[in-house]
């Protein structure tokens, strides 16, 4: 008969949890190496008990650190996983109701970035035995039906331990798909409250130490011979490297591939750091935020080699960025679901890392034309130009955001971390950014949630730690994200987590601000303004009285404020200088010009504008719309094969 143990349902999930290990070649590491909690009536006799069981007697086996918000601690295990490369990320626990709903954007963020996180939401009742119970939704057409059915469409597996024998299926699929590449994302076990502190007999086998392998797929024969073929018959291939770059670990294949064949390289948002700025093949990011570099080669592009990338909306700018009539796409990607994005009849469905090594062995003596290499370095030379003139110090007394960028990128070092999220600095960002290591650039923009960067660097700075990194981790983030989401100011006093964080205050949603002018609006509801009765609306001149650096101080941590004036800059970088010296977090508050823009990269973001208007503004920003959305294309890959 097999061993074992009397445990409650909370407690053998934990315990099952700490023996869970993956492994990807030679690195093994924990998969789930610690939980994040916020406990009431849902949670605080199942998984909180167990952790406070585990905290008193193998305080190592699955530590618990604390959240504020229950957002925020999503967002925090999508930090960690991505540095490291979603190979471990943390489980997060909360109640009943709204301490679960509060969860459903970081689900959704987890699962549009394809990082892993594991959701444990408590339920109402299995036996219904108190129905209705505090904070329990109800639907009469269906009684079964609760918060946390949302979870559904929002994660890569859902299900719900309805009785405890259900467990050990529910953990091990759980497992399977957090460890899978091709099919991670936002992996959520509801736990009924009643369920969670009944006890059962748990087989010793379901404790013991199991290993996940990451899967590493080969390409295919007949798709790599089909891509090789395409791209030796290029006059002008562009790669497009996206977030698999980095997961695969592919950034040193990258650049073995593209330094003997002299293909440029254009960056997602995900793809940040596949290769160092100043790499003679990198030319910038793509699409609608991308450089002119970039965006000119992709245009032009007879073949276009995404790898491990989404080819979302931005780096297809709208499906304008590819304009040769007869361009062919070769899709590297790990899911099929992304290798077959946008008709592509070149699909590779194989690991990033492993493609490229293959590429670059049937790819022997194949280099782009001199003319093409020349083409490439000059519009290189040329971006790399316009970027330092527009971090340059203007004298301004409210710097714009491409000088605070370029303040920031000088004091920093080069294996430092900047994460961020939302707002008009991802944009700016992926412009004027120079990376210098494949960790470096961590901008979620896949979901580009407000609130994410405070909560995602916390976790970050943790998976750095956890990995022996005494690398730094700066936090960009605008006054609207920053009110969106800072309680996790708290928890890093809490831990003393070392963080660098800066806030950038523009007065208002600048982002959404410059798109509202674009699209006729002006600016409407965008600006931080006390409210105007005599126009109902907030577009006056009284500002808000609102100090955000005094509320960052209030959280208990050293605060510095670079006053408007001409040198603002550069004090904000000797503030940075002296944030890395200190051993504790720091907060920088700066104030910037938000009608100070980054160069025109030459790209489009499709936001449809109305096609009547009262509106002399609108009815011009129509006009320009009707002018720009004839360059779309119906699909990307729809060139015949040869």
């Amino acid at each position: 008969m097999a061993q074992t143990r009397r445990m409650t349902v909370g407690q053998a999930l934990i315990e099952f949890l700490a023996h869970q290990w993956t492994v990807d070649g030679d690195i093994r590491e924990r998969t789930i190496p610690g939980v994040f909690g916020i406990f009431g009536h849902g949670n605080v006799a199942g998984i909180g008990q167990a952790l406070a069981e585990v905290n008193a007697t193998r305080p190592d086996l699955m530590p618990y650190r604390q959240a504020r918000n229950e957002q925020a601690m999503v967002h925090q295990a999508v930090g960690y996983a991505r540095m490291h490369r979603r190979r471990a990320t943390f489980a997060s626990t909360a109640s009943v109701g709204p301490g679960a709903t509060n969860m459903l954007t970081g689900a959704a963020l987890a699962t549009t970035n394809r990082l892993p996180a594991l959701l444990l939401p408590s339920d109402t009742f299995a036996t219904r035995v108190a129905d209705p119970v505090l904070q329990q939704l109800e639907q009469p057409h269906d009684i079964g039906l609760t918060v946390n059915d949302a979870f559904r469409p929002l994660s890569r597996f859902f299900d719900r331990v309805q009785r405890p024998e259900q467990l050990y299926s529910i953990a091990l699929s759980a497992m399977r798909v957090l460890t899978d590449p091709a099919e991670t994302g936002a992996v959520t076990i509801a736990l009924p409250e009643d369920v969670q502190a009944e006890a059962l007999d748990v087989p010793l086998e379901f404790l013991q130490d199991r290993e996940w392998r990451i899967r590493r797929p080969l390409p295919e024969r007949e798709p790599l011979a089909q891509a090789v073929a395409a791209i030796r018959a290029a006059q002008r291939p562009f790669i497009v490297a996206g977030g698999g770059v980095i997961y695969s670990g592919a950034e040193d294949a990258l650049r073995a591939l593209v330094e003997a064949t002299g293909i440029p390289v254009g960056t997602t948002q995900a793809g940040g750091g596949s290769l160092p700025w100043d790499h003679p093949q990198y030319v910038g990011g793509v699409g609608a935020t991308g450089s002119t570099a970039a965006n000119r080669l992709a245009a032009e592009a007879d073949v276009v080699i995404g790898i491990g990338t989404r080819f979302s909306d931005f780096t297809t700018a709208s499906r304008t960025a590819f304009q040769d009539p007869n361009v062919r796409f070769v899709n590297i990607n790990v899911a099929a679901f992304d290798a077959y994005k946008h008709g592509s009849q070149l699909p590779v469905i194989a690991d990033a890392r492993e493609t490229l090594e293959a590429l670059a062995r049937e790819l022997d003596r194949f280099a782009v034309a001199p003319a093409y290499a020349q083409r490439v370095a000059g519009e290189k030379s040329g971006w790399d130009a316009a970027v330092d003139a527009a971090v340059a110090p203007t004298g301004a007394a409210l710097p714009g955001q491409p000088e605070i960028i370029g303040a920031v990128n000088a004091a920093i070092s080069p294996r430092d971390v900047i994460v961020q999220a939302a707002g008009s600095l991802p944009g700016d960002l992926h412009k004027l950014w120079r990376t210098s290591d494949p960790l470096g650039y961590h901008v979620e923009y896949a979901f580009s949630c407000m609130g994410y960067e405070i909560a995602g660097g916390l976790g970050a700075k943790r998976g750095l730690e956890a990995a022996g990194d005494d690398r730094d981790v700066v936090v960009m983030v605008g006054d609207g994200s920053y009110l969106m989401l800072s309680s996790e100011l708290a928890t890093i006093v809490a831990e003393d987590v070392k963080l660098i964080v800066i806030i950038v205050q523009n007065q208002g949603y600048a982002s959404i601000g410059h798109l509202s002018e674009t699209v006729g609006s002006q600016r409407f509801g965008t600006k931080y303004r006390t409210y105007d009765a005599e126009t109902r609306g907030f577009q006056g001149d009284g500002r808000l009285p609102v100090d955000l650096a005094m509320n960052a101080r209030s959280y208990g941590l050293d605060v510095v404020e670079i006053e408007p004036g001409p040198d603002a800059a550069a004090r904000l970088g000797a503030a940075i200088a002296t944030a890395k010296a200190s051993q504790h977090a720091t907060v920088i508050h700066i104030e910037s010009d938000p009608l100070v823009y980054a160069p025109d990269g030459e790209g489009w973001w499709d936001v449809p504008v109305a096609e009547v208007s009262e509106l002399a503004s609108t009815r011009a920003a129509r006009a320009e719309y009707e002018g720009q959305v004839v360059a779309q294309r119906p699909l990307l890959g729809d060139a015949p094969l040869s």
